[in-house]
């Protein structure tokens, strides 16, 4: 998961390969509701791991509901309808799937207690669902604005309910008020039937239908009377299933099935859910086709692969898959024509407001959109008119993996997307597993070269961090080599050159939050003696092993980019490099660094001693036969004796900036 202020996506060919979507949010949160409130104990398998389920159960938790891990697994004890605290204050983010809900279990189940979130979610509307909760008796209070979070709720008792009359609630605001109350009156339903009568059209069909089918396999059959009338019959009770399998995200599904429609290269192969799934989103399916998309699908699988190009316009009604719709948004840039979105008005009070910040953010690309109270128009761009764009996310997980499919556009252009930790919400690893399927030739790559003790390693480090991009270490490569050498016992000689080269080509290598593995051995340490430096500095002279070493080295160059260290990275290595930077810093300096560090390490040195070293090394490679040590022709040279490691690191991403076509992030 990237928790960079900004991630920049390259502009991107092809895909191909299979996806593994994680678990629906809109399930995931419902189950474990359900779960808590049952009786029994419900093992929940394939949960979505995001920041809206973090919040559930961390509710359930300060509830007294009591979850476990079971391996992949999880948990939960079930409270049966009785809660073990009879107070608390829950902080819920921005989740309106814990929010709404939440509020009504809670006004039913008695007690005191505060639900808040995050400043957006105080701007989400909530009185419709509190007005029908205090129809029944619940006494419920505003904290701040009338009709918005945060609330106080307050203890009543079951039997002071007021359910002979239907309880009535608005059906155009949002699903999410119905499914709250059909969560939580089956827990007042003990000796008398409870009805529930929605005013107005009901948008989000496809998510009520969603909660029926879940109240089902916990015990609660309810009655439904077209989409008007909803009946909860008497005697209904929570009961766990024992074991629930959560079924991968169909929102989630929707960008890859974009991807397959609008990239070039094979089938996206999409594993976790298929047409038979119980979400609405998995219509979204149809309107791909209707756009040109090759879709085929299985039990709990897509194949996606373009098929029309450009796609078709569409004109769509896209009230039954409002999240997954803005895909559709953005799938609009690649049409033959204008894309119309209809009734979508709940757009308006999700995360963002969803059909202001498409419009902005689409206009940024050099769209013309067209937007309204409940729709977008969304003009097509030809490949002259898109621009780089800096996206703007409004802390939408949505906005964020949407526009990840503009970087897919035929100019070429680049694509920054702002906090790129927003996918957290119900995607953590969205990047990633769109990284794992994309294909572009163009992975941007900074070489930072220079020579020893310069600080190129710690540069490069927290610039890549920075900037979200993989790291290289270079210099451990050939340490690695020297290391694999003396445990083989070899000499770094012509005599072994061979044997060198082939043990350096298995290497068994990674990079991990500083570590250097080999084979998952962590020689970090055993490769940073000065003994190890004087085997790398002579292995590096060999040019078999600097082959061998050349190929493992360009393999690490992977999306989003690459930040490399070394002393060739810039003109050997990565010569189209698209920023070199060449460090340096006078002999004292660097000899002073390298003994504060090699003295914390308990390993006795002098200064003289470690100076003359210094200088006999950058003479050695300095004028070596094979790839010597000098700054590349296009390198910018930076002398960082007397700077800091974060003044360094901010010289190096003012000059990538430069480089870069969106300005200032």
């Amino acid at each position: 998961m990237y928790s960079t202020p900004f991630l920049d996506l390259p502009p991107l060919e092809a895909a191909s390969g299979t996806v593994r979507l994680p678990g629906s949010k809109s399930i995931s949160n419902r189950v474990l509701l359900l779960a808590a409130l049952a009786g029994g104990t419900t093992t929940v398998h394939d949960l979505l791991d995001s920041d809206d389920t973090r919040v559930m159960l961390n509710a359930l938790s300060a509830l007294g509901c009591r979850i476990g891990r079971e391996g992949a697994a999880l948990r939960i004890e079930g409270l049966d309808g009785q809660l073990r605290t009879a107070s608390a204050k829950l902080f819920l983010g921005n989740a309106g799937t814990a929010m709404r809900p939440l509020t009504a279990a809670l006004a039913l189940l008695g007690g005191e207690f505060e639900l808040s979130g995050v400043p957006r979610m105080h701007e989400r509307p909530i009185g419709d669902l509190v007005d029908a909760l205090v129809q029944l008796g619940c006494r419920i209070d505003y904290l701040g604005n009338p009709g918005y979070p945060p609330l106080a709720i307050h203890a009543m008792s079951l039997d002071a309910l007021q359910v002979d009359a239907p309880i009535r609630v608005r059906g155009d605001v949002s699903s999410q008020f119905l499914t709250a109350l059909l969560l939580a009156l089956p827990l007042a339903s003990a000796s008398r039937e409870i009805t529930i009568d929605v005013v107005g059209e009901l948008i989000s069909k496809p998510y009520i239908e969603i909660t029926l089918n879940l109240l089902a396999r916990f015990g609660v059959v309810v009655r439904r009377q077209g989409w008007e009338r909803f009946v909860i019959p008497a005697g209904s009770r929570y009961r766990s299933p024992g074991d629930i399998h959560v079924e991968a995200d169909a929102s989630s599904a929707s960008y890859f099935i974009a991807l397959g429609a609008i990239a070039r290269g094979d089938v996206i192969r999409i594993e976790g859910v298929g047409a038979d799934s119980i979400q609405g989103d998995i219509r979204f399916v149809e309107a791909a086709r209707q756009m040109g998309a090759k879709v085929e699908s299985g039990p709990n699988w897509l194949a996606v692969s373009r098929g029309a190009w450009p796609l078709k316009a569409i004109d769509l009604d896209a009230n039954h898959i409002p999240d997954a719709a803005m895909t559709l948004a953005v799938m609009a840039l690649y049409a033959d024509g204008p894309c119309l979105l209809r009734n979508i008005a709940s757009w308006r009070v999700k995360e963002t407001d969803r059909i202001e910040a498409m419009a902005q953010e689409l206009r940024k690309l050099g769209a013309t959109v067209e937007d309204g109270p409940d729709f977008i128009r969304v003009h097509p761009l030809g490949a002259a008119s898109w621009r780089a764009a800096t996206i703007r996310t409004y802390d939408d997980h949505r906005v964020a993996m949407c526009f990840s499919l503009a970087a897919f556009n035929p100019a070429g252009m680049p694509v920054r997307i702002l906090d790129p930790h927003c996918v957290a919400k119900t995607f953590p690893d969205y990047f990633e597993t769109l990284f794992s399927v994309a294909q572009t030739a163009d992975v941007p790559v900074i070489c930072i070269d220079g020579p020893t003790a310069s600080g190129k390693g710690t540069l490069a480090v927290a610039t890549a961090y920075q900037l979200g991009y993989h790291y290289l270490d270079s210099g451990s490569l050939y340490r690695v080599t020297g290391l694999a050498m003396r445990r083989a016992g070899l000499e770094a000689d012509a005599a072994h050159e061979a044997q060198i080269a082939e043990l350096a080509r298995q290497l068994p290598l990674r990079f991990i939050k500083g570590q250097v593995l080999l084979d998952d051995e962590d020689v970090s340490d055993a490769i940073r003696t000065e003994a190890a430096g004087m085997d790398a500095s002579r292995v590096s002279a060999l040019p078999a092993v600097r082959a061998a070493l050349l190929a493992l080295q360009k393999s690490f160059r992977r999306l989003p980019g690459l930040v490399a260290d070394g002393r060739d990275m810039g003109t050997v290595v990565f010569p189209d490099a698209r920023l070199k930077v060449y460090l340096t810093a006078n002999a004292s300096q660097r000899a002073e660094r390298r003994h504060k560090q090699l003295i914390s390490k308990g390993i006795p040195a002098t200064l003289d001693s470690l100076r003359a070293d210094l200088e006999a090394r950058d003479q050695r490679d300095s004028s070596r036969s094979v790839a010597p040590l000098k700054p590349a022709p296009d390198a910018r040279l930076l002398d960082n004796s007397s700077q800091s490691v974060e003044q360094s690191v901010e010289q190096v991403l003012a000059w990538w900036q430069e480089a870069q076509p969106f300005g200032s992030a």
